[in-house]
Parts: C-alpha cells; structure tokens; sequence
C-alpha cells in the first residue's frame, strides 16, 4: 500500500507550526475518514437522522434537533477537553412551552457555573465550546435569553411573609393564588402546602338526661413539602405533590359546622377548603336525638351518650387518611342502657376521638383525638383537633377535652347545673367543636361549640 501527499499544499512555517494549504485553498478529509488532534472551529456535524426527543447524552462535535412538544428534554454534555463543541437547535420552536436544559457533565461548568442552563426561547439554536476547567463550556452564539443556574417562582396571594429563602402565604379566607413566574427546575415549582377543611359542631342531649352530646369531627387535614423544603412537618405529610404553572390558583376556606341544641335537624358539619385540586372536607357533626350518631367527614363526629356511634374519618378517602373516626357514646359499644354516660370525642387529623365511659369512671366523657402539628410557617401550630364530648355533668367526672385546637365539651355539677355549652374549635386551625352537657330541667339549653374555620397555607422557595 502507499501513501500519496502533494508537497505544494504544506509549507514549513517559524517553529514547530506546519501549514496545510494555503490562501484560496480547501483542504478536504475523505469519505469516512476522521481527523484527530486538530481541535474544532466553529462548526459540527448536525445529526439530521435523529431528531432527540427524550433525555440524552450529546456527543462532541455534533449538533442535535431537539424536539419538546411532548415535554421538556435534557442534554448531558460530554466530559470537557478543550476544543471540544456541541450545538443545539429547537426543532419544533417549542422551547417556551417545555424547556430544553443543558447539563454539564460531572464537575465541568457551563459560563463559569457548575449548574444546569435552562433554554426556554423559541426557536433559538446555540453552539458551546469548551474552553478550559475555569469557565468550561462557553456560548459562542446569542446568550442573552440563557438562564445558567437556579431560578425560582413568584407568586402572590394571602397573607404572605418569609422564613430564610422560603415564602408563606396564608389563607384564612377565601382568594385566589396567583403564580407569576415559575423557576427552571420542577422541584422548585414543587410548593409545600397545607390544607385543612371546616371543623364540625358538638351537639347537645335533651335537658335533664343526664348525659351529654357528642364531639365534632375536625376538618379534613392534608399536607405535603416539597423536596427542597426544610420545615418540620406533621406526622402525617405526604399527600400529592402540586407543580405549579404560571397561573391563578383558586382557594376556598371551609367554615366550621354550628354548635347545636337538643335534637337539631340540620346536618351540623364543616365545610371543605380548597387549593387548586387538593380538597381537605369538613369535619363530621352530630346527628341529633339521644341516641345520635356522628357523621363521616374529613375526621368523624363523637357519638352522643346513650348509644350513639362514632362517625367515619377520611370521608371522601385519600391517601394519607385525612383524618380518622370519632369516638362513640358509652351504650354503642354494648355496655347496659341506662343514663348518666358519657359521649364520644370527635376524631382529630392523627388519631380517633376517645370513647365515652359510664357513671363513675375516671374519664367520663371522651377526648377529642389528637390534630397534626406543622411548622410551615415557620413555629409550630395544631391543627385538626377532634372537639370533646360532653359528660352528665357528675363532679368527679371531668368533661370530655380537646388536645389543642378542637373545643372543651361543656361541664357543670349535676343535679341542678348549671347547663355547660361546648366550646368552640380555635378558628383557622379546623378544630371540632365540644360537645354541650345538660342537667338541669330548669335552665337554657346548652349548645355544642361551633367547630373551628378551616385554614390553607403555600410556602415555596423563591431566591
């Protein structure tokens, strides 16, 4: 085999450099060769056989279409030699709709950042080349609509403040959400929220039957951080994730359940509270009678004394549970009929409300069960508490309470009262209201308390 070379077409220059062709002169590789050593100039091959339109690995000295009018699509650059250069080009001008992102490969940089650059311009092609380890991949075309590094959303609404590089914004009654800008990561579009619906009302038994009425249920509690958040969350965090978009989000904030007296004929539950997709419902209620039952709801309403049963939490059912039952009144459990028991507490966001008990024991009436406790805004706050129920009203038997948030059932001494109205939940935080205690024939009706508003809270990371 021999070797052919045109010495005219290779001058000897100063030094070491040697010249290959000259003024006016192309110097060609042939088909299916490849060249090593030279470096590029400027230019790539363009991979017209494959349009890209999932994640993928660029190659050096090649240019890529991309395509992302099914969803947004990186590219890992290769690892950095000087010389080295890539090119990209929006292929279906979708880049505004879905964005196509760069990312460096390992420690390389891109401008001097060690960092993913975001594109989102239509239409835009671009071609990097790397220059050394200090600023690495260099654009050598328009940079102006590159964003390199982090950037984060913007958004308005509520009540808002800060907490280091984390925004809250608090709803204590209804408005509206409003994202002006989002960032160029997902996980910074990711918000952590809180939702929490209406709590239920207590309700009351009929005067001079020595037993009270049952718990109401607390509003439906429904929370989620983002996965750049650092705050404490609940036990019970982890509902669905919310990415936002460039809009206005809607917010509705439940309202708390009436408290009520002997025999009411109205359902007595909350309300629910909205953000965007994520429902949390209203807590349950009471049914009324003496033998009233709790009613389902974000967490389930306590049953009256004689007999009533508690109702069911996380009505409608998500996952995590929103909240759970309530507690039912002594005689549903089985135990003999009679008077002088004690009604069942509403259930809270993390537990079920506490049964009722018969004459003498040491817990006449049930708890309230136990809400979520949040830091995110920024301290610690108790949501979701179930209301407790209400006792005959015996000294030594204390009322039925709340753990927090939901409202004290009422208490007074028995046999002649007074009468003692529930407590009502604390309001934005979706307690149950306590149940009422009647005892005396003689004196005004004891209402349950009114459960508590329902609350809807969005932090996010902005800078």
């Amino acid at each position: 085999m021999t070797s052919t070379i045109k010495v005219n077409t290779i001058t000897t220059e100063s030094g070491s450099t040697l010249t290959v062709g000259g003024c006016g002169k192309t110097v060609a590789l042939a088909s299916g060769a490849s060249q090593t050593g030279f470096g590029r100039t400027g230019t790539v091959d363009w991979q017209t056989g494959s349009i890209k339109t999932t994640d993928f690995t660029a190659v050096n000295g090649q240019g890529f279409f991309v395509d992302t009018s099914s969803g947004a699509v990186t590219a890992t650059l290769p690892a950095g030699t000087a010389g080295a250069i890539v090119a990209f080009s929006d292929y279906t001008n979708t880049f505004q709709n879905n964005a196509f992102t760069i990312t460096p490969n390992g420690s390389d940089k891109i401008g001097g950042t060690n960092a993913s650059a975001s594109i989102r311009t239509e239409g835009i092609a671009l071609t990097l080349v790397f220059v050394d380890s200090t600023e690495g991949w260099k654009l050598i075309n328009d940079a102006t609509n590159i964003v390199i590094g982090e950037t984060f959303m913007a958004a308005s609404g509520g009540t808002e403040t800060t907490s280091g590089d984390f925004k809250i914004h608090k709803f204590t009654g209804p408005g509206t959400f409003t994202v002006s800008s989002i960032g160029n990561l997902d996980k910074n579009n990711t918000v952590s929220y809180v939702v929490v619906g209406g709590g239920g009302g207590g309700m009351s038994m009929v005067q001079n039957n020595s037993q009270g009425g049952g718990g109401g249920g607390a509003g439906g509690y429904r929370e989620n951080k983002s996965p750049v958040d650092t705050y404490t969350a609940s036990p019970v965090e982890g509902s669905t994730d919310v990415i936002v978009t460039a809009t206005a989000f809607p917010i509705t904030i439940g309202a708390g359940g009436p408290g009520s007296g002997t025999k009411p004929t109205a359902s007595n539950s909350g309300s629910a509270s909205t953000f965007g997709t994520i429902t949390s419902a209203g807590g349950g209620g009471v049914n009324g009678g003496n033998s009233g039952a709790g009613i389902a709801g974000g967490s389930g309403g306590g049953g009256s004394a004689n007999c009533g049963a508690g109702g069911a939490g996380n009505t409608p059912p998500v996952s995590p549970a929103q909240g759970n039952p309530g507690g039912s009144g002594y005689n549903a459990a089985g135990n003999p009929s009679g008077s002088h028991y004690g009604a069942g507490g509403g259930g809270g966001a993390t537990s079920t409300g506490f049964d009722g008990h018969g004459s003498g024991a040491p817990a006449n009436s049930g708890k309230g069960g136990l809400g979520a406790t949040s830091s995110i805004t920024a301290s610690p706050v108790v949501y979701a508490e179930g209301g407790g129920g209400a006792n005959y009203c015996m000294p030594s038997s204390p009322p039925g309470l709340s753990q927090g948030s939901g409202g004290n059932a009422g208490y007074g001494p028995y046999p002649n009262g007074p009468n003692m109205q529930g407590q009502g939940g604390t309001v934005n935080t979706g307690g149950g209201g306590g149940g009422g205690s009647n005892a005396n024939s003689g004196g005004p009706t004891a209402n349950g308390g009114a459960g508590g508003s329902g609350i809807v809270i969005i932090r996010y990371k902005f800078q």
